[in-house]
């Protein structure tokens, strides 16, 4: 796909943004404290994607009629914070710093401006968009070594997401990395998921306890696990809402699987209120602990999810 760049996207009107790209299913808009968002309608789907941290915070296809991404109530809308809900990025590390506890958790790639660089259509109709984080200074004290990160996002029936890591330096580098995704679902009590049978997992609600998965997956309260050497798809049955989500992946060794339960939720500030953490449960495509991944010199490491809805 060919790129075209654009110049100043932090100055850049919404109708400037627009323009440049001139795409008939996007347009660019921008809310009361500065933060600007890509809206995308197109015939198979609708989706709502947040320059900073390209963070995509909303995607339903058509035919559903629930969205397929939780975005909380509650939420923050404000420039250097994460949004709660939806897809956030999490790199170069995943979870707390390896060595400086003072840095984000997760990583700076979410709260770092994105630019817009090209948009375009498929074949089947569905609706690519690049973009490329840009290397503030934050982020330069952060990692300090060069880097491109890009996103590939095509947004249709499915929803397919694809992280490039492109390592600048004279050496090589490690990163951590996950699609911190948000799944909407009916209630967390009435969800199974399947796909991680056998599959040995770190229980980080009980100091990182390691254990074999034996069954399928059902939940109650806090659940937080992260599933090592796993790379084959997951599938959240939801009964409450007739569906199936399919969760695929390539270039992730990782899955992380997260509910907060009341008692985190409700301490958490921005998950929304009451039972509203019942709504979500995160299924999350990663390379994380034992997974990161070494990228050497003058080499791009690909890494990409795709979403997709069944009928139950």
């Amino acid at each position: 796909m060919a790129t075209k760049s654009i110049d100043n996207m932090l100055l850049a009107t919404p109708v400037n943004l627009t323009n440049a790209v001139a795409h008939p299913h996007i347009k660019i808009t921008e809310d009361e404290n500065g933060l600007q968002y890509i809206e995308v309608d197109n015939p198979s789907a609708t989706a709502k994607i947040a320059l900073q941290g390209a963070h995509i915070m909303h995607w339903q296809p058509k035919k559903e009629k629930h969205p397929v991404l939780w975005l909380s109530d509650h939420a923050r809308y404000v420039k250097g914070r994460s949004i709660r809900g939806g897809v956030p990025i999490c790199w170069p590390w995943f979870g707390a710093h390896p060595t400086d506890s003072s840095l984000c958790p997760h990583g700076f790639a979410r709260v770092i401006p994105w630019q817009l660089i090209d948009a375009d259509s498929t074949y089947s109709g569905a609706t690519r968009i690049a973009l490329q984080m840009i290397q503030t200074p934050e982020a330069d004290r952060q990692l300090s070594y060069p880097y491109v990160l890009t996103l590939m996002l095509t947004i249709g029936r499915r929803l397919k997401i694809d992280l490039a890591t492109t390592n600048k330096a004279a050496h090589p580098f490690m990163i951590g990395e996950a699609f911190h995704t948000y799944f909407h679902i009916s209630d967390i009590e009435k969800i199974r998921i399947t796909g991680l049978q056998e599959c040995l997992y770190a229980d980080k609600v009980r100091q990182y306890e390691r254990h074999v998965e034996h069954g399928l997956l059902k939940f109650g309260g806090e659940f937080d696990r992260v599933y090592l050497n796993h790379s084959a798809d997951c599938i959240i049955h939801d009964a409450g809402f007739d569906r199936l989500i399919r969760v695929s992946k390539s270039g992730s060794n990782t899955t992380v699987v997260w509910t907060p339960g009341a008692e985190k939720a409700h301490a958490m500030g921005d998950m929304g209120e009451g039972d509203e953490w019942r709504k979500m449960v995160c299924v999350e495509s990663a390379n994380a602990m034992e997974n990161s991944v070494v990228i050497n010199p003058n080499r791009t490491h690909n890494f990409s999810a795709e979403y997709n809805v069944e009928t139950l």
